[in-house]
């Protein structure tokens, strides 16, 4: 398999880590999962990206217990 781009990135340009959760405000990876996006497998891309919509509702209950302001990840 490639690591091509074929599998989109879910940056959307808002580079920001929440220090609570580590996950980056805007497309919710840690860290260590922006820079590894380039070396990954296609299916591991795949993988990733599954883990975002849990990842997203469980970032919303967070804001909503801690009160922030809700920034709202793609």
């Amino acid at each position: 398999m490639s690591t091509d781009a074929t599998v989109a990135s879910p940056c959307i340009n808002v580079c920001r880590i929440d220090e609570a959760s580590g996950w980056c405000v805007g497309c919710l990876r840690t860290i260590d999962e922006i820079a590894a996006w380039s070396q990954l497998s296609d299916a591991d891309k795949r993988a990733l990206r599954d883990r975002l919509g849990p990842r997203r509702l469980q970032w919303r209950r967070l804001q909503r217990a801690t009160g922030a302001a809700p920034a709202e990840p793609a």
